[in-house]
């Protein structure tokens, strides 16, 4: 099984997406022999093509840049073009892999997602996350609380369900999801959240 890790992120190799696909590249190395290259050090789709062209299945990690991905992500993107449904991506699994500061990335990940869907890739069952600095601060102080947040540990169940779909199988795994009151309220009335340090 030949894996295709590729780093679109603008920090390359000092970014947090980097970060992030190595968590991925560690999991999927004990079943996978794993190819890895960065945009950053590499930009452009002829750069990759062969790589593409070899491998079973394909993780994209990006960070996020004003609700989008990277615009070397865009400009790779934009360069394959010309090899939307072919045998490079027809019915190969990808999963995405996003990073954010705060908030837009599960915009990211569901519009990248969808754009990979249109060149013929297949998008595996809970094939893709975000993972943020709020939602690492929030889990860091809340603990159990925030069961709902994607972590570091969800790129285990991204990874196998990717090589789950490489195989043909169906045996799939999930992460772990709050089931409890979804509509309950959470915000109160009357001033500022406790440790919100902006004012109005």
């Amino acid at each position: 099984m030949q894996i295709f890790a590729l780093d679109g992120s603008l920090g390359g190799d000092d970014g947090n997406s980097a970060v992030l696909l190595d968590a991925a590249v560690e999991w999927l190395q004990a079943h996978a022999t794993v190819a890895r290259a960065s945009l950053a050090r590499a930009p452009g789709f002829a750069a990759h093509r062969e790589a593409l062209a070899g491998t079973d299945a394909l993780v994209i990690a990006t960070g996020t840049y004003w609700d989008s991905w990277s615009s070397l992500l865009q400009q790779f993107l934009e360069q394959a073009t010309p090899s939307e449904g072919t045998p490079l991506w027809l019915g190969k699994p990808v999963a995405v892999l996003v990073t954010a500061h705060s908030v837009g990335g599960k915009g990211v990940l569901s519009r990248l997602q969808g754009v990979l869907a249109t060149f013929g890739a297949l998008i595996p069952p809970m094939g893709g996350l975000v993972l943020t600095h709020a939602g690492e601060l929030a889990r860091a102080h809340a603990g159990p609380d925030c069961e709902d947040m994607w972590c570091v540990e969800d790129v285990a169940v991204v990874c196998h369900n990717l090589l789950a779909c490489a195989r043909g199988q169906r045996e799939f795994r999930a992460w772990s999801v709050d089931r409890g009151d979804p509509g309950k309220r959470w915000l109160r009335r009357g001033g500022a959240l406790p440790g919100c340090g902006r004012a109005g």
